[in-house]
């Protein structure tokens, strides 16, 4: 519990300290589309990395440092176009957790870390909600609630045993093909 506190409070600072900005001015066709490549060169070289590398392979034998520095990472999921699972998972992996330890911990920080973020957009966002739309909120929770435990149990389990290969060269290409439409024109991609 007190390294997921410690991964999450970089995404906690940094958030707040450049939100604004990021939203200002990064979030554009070009750096959108930068981002999936350069982030699926990183998968495959995170993929083509020794075994030799592991250093944890449970959670519970992640120090705090561990999780700092994974929350770091985390952090550069802010930047349009990067996967803040994948950049924990994939960013764990490099610093010497097991796929299987990486995945269960950006588990655990995603949870703090989308509440948060959540809590924080609804607050922003107060002034356009009223008491009759709680209702509908709450339906919403609970039956997101119930998606995400049906799809996060499938989805742990399937990347805890697969490779990110495939999910690295789709990145690269659909970054291709953003780039490739908006420079020529054909599609008008909106900032």
């Amino acid at each position: 519990m007190f390294n997921v506190f410690i991964g999450f409070l970089p995404a906690v600072v940094l958030g707040l300290l450049f939100g604004k900005l990021i939203k200002a001015y990064l979030f554009t066709p070009w750096v959108v589309a930068s981002t999936f490549i350069v982030g699926g060169v990183i998968i495959l070289w995170a993929e083509r990395r020794p075994p030799s590398s592991v250093r944890i392979r449970v959670v519970e034998d992640m120090r705090g440092r561990d999780a700092l520095m994974v929350g770091l990472i985390q952090c550069l999921a802010m930047v349009p176009g990067t996967s803040r699972s994948g950049a924990t998972i994939i960013g764990g992996m490099l610093l010497g957790l097991s796929r299987k330890a990486a995945t269960d911990f950006s588990f655990f920080l995603a949870i703090p870390t989308l509440i948060g973020a959540g809590v924080y957009s609804l607050y922003k966002e107060r002034a356009l909600l009223s008491v009759a739309d709680a209702p509908l909120f709450a339906v919403g929770l609970v039956f997101s609630f119930i998606s995400a435990w049906a799809c996060v149990r499938w989805f742990l389990r399937f990347v805890a045993t697969h490779s990110f290969v495939g999910f690295a060269y789709y990145r690269i290409a659909f970054g291709i093909v953003v780039l490739a439409t908006d420079w020529s024109g054909l599609v008008v991609w909106k900032a």
